[in-house]
């Protein structure tokens, strides 16, 4: 069985009504409701078509998938958070808590995928939003898929719950704490904080207060080998915790992130992320200031087997 942290065949949603969700703004503090501008959908469209054409032109095999017009699903540019593939075969399916953001989750996309991939179980969470519980996939939760740790911020959208029985059914280990910004508000998503490469994790510590949990994740990244590349609040509130390493078809490893992401970065967190990856940037400006997501949002890594 593959046990890999990283694939090369990626699920991307193209969108057709992109645009500001009033329903999960309460929690996402990333969205920009002044960035509202004419032709958002075709500005996002745009900066979509523009990121898939880099990862194919870097040798990843994108799977692109046009969103419908019915129901409107304004942030179906983020797959990751409904719907999560695993090298044992298994699907998992996620309780989310804006109620449009539910109508995401297809069974159309699964049974395509079911076409190429082999699908043992198809895990169903969703249950858990008539109890108001969620957990919003590789979202709310960054996996260490070879050691099979899921780190977790607790947040509106990521209930310890629910995450303890995705790693009870998934055989991970859980690793959960509080992180805040630099308001102290709930960060609504672990993503936005923390990346996991094989051999890298990139994290903003400062989000973590209590300094207990803080020691308790630096200890778990390091007992598994992990260099630590530590970001500030501010190029967090770029996106630069909003990464994701591929791999291309040759086995290549590339680290995925926003130009936005890759202008915060100093030269020396670039040096250091350069030693496990070729790092492969896009605009995606619009996308992450009307939908508080980027680069890594925008990937649900396919990681099941493929069909013998």
């Amino acid at each position: 069985m593959n046990n890999n942290q990283s694939t090369s065949h990626i699920l991307m949603i193209r969108p057709v009504n992109f645009g500001f969700n009033e329903e999960t703004a309460g929690s996402n503090a990333f969205q920009n409701r002044n960035a509202i501008k004419n032709d958002v959908n075709e500005k996002a469209q745009i900066e979509f078509d523009h990121m898939v054409g880099k990862l194919r032109e870097n040798g990843v095999d994108v799977t692109v998938i046009d969103d419908t017009e019915e129901p409107h699903t304004p942030d179906s540019i983020f797959p990751n958070n409904w719907v999560s593939f695993h090298a044992d075969g298994n699907i998992f399916l996620y309780p989310m808590q804006a109620e449009n953001r539910r109508l995401e989750r297809r069974e159309d996309i699964i049974t395509q995928l079911e076409d190429e991939f082999a699908v043992k179980h198809i895990i169903d969470l969703s249950r858990f939003e008539n109890e108001d519980k969620f957990l919003e996939g590789t979202g709310s939760m960054v996996l260490d898929r070879p050691n099979k740790i899921a780190y977790a911020c607790i947040s509106p959208r990521t209930d310890r719950d629910v995450l303890n029985l995705f790693c009870e059914q998934a055989g991970y280990q859980s690793v959960s704490f509080d992180a805040v910004d630099q308001h102290g508000k709930a960060i609504y998503h672990t993503n936005v904080l923390m990346c996991m490469g094989s051999n890298f994790a990139v994290i903003c510590m400062d989000s973590i207060p209590n300094p207990h949990e803080k020691v308790m994740v630096k200890e778990s990244l390091l007992s598994t080998h992990k260099e630590i590349i530590d970001i500030s609040f501010e190029q967090m509130n770029q996106f630069a915790g909003n990464m994701l390493e591929v791999k291309n078809k040759n086995g290549e490893t590339l680290i995925v992130m926003s130009q936005n992401a890759y202008n915060a970065l100093n030269v020396s967190q670039k040096a250091a992320l350069q030693q496990f990856g070729k790092l492969i940037y896009a605009d995606i400006n619009t996308i992450e200031n009307i939908g508080g997501g980027s680069a890594r949002c925008m990937m649900a890594e396919v990681h099941l087997p493929v069909e013998k």
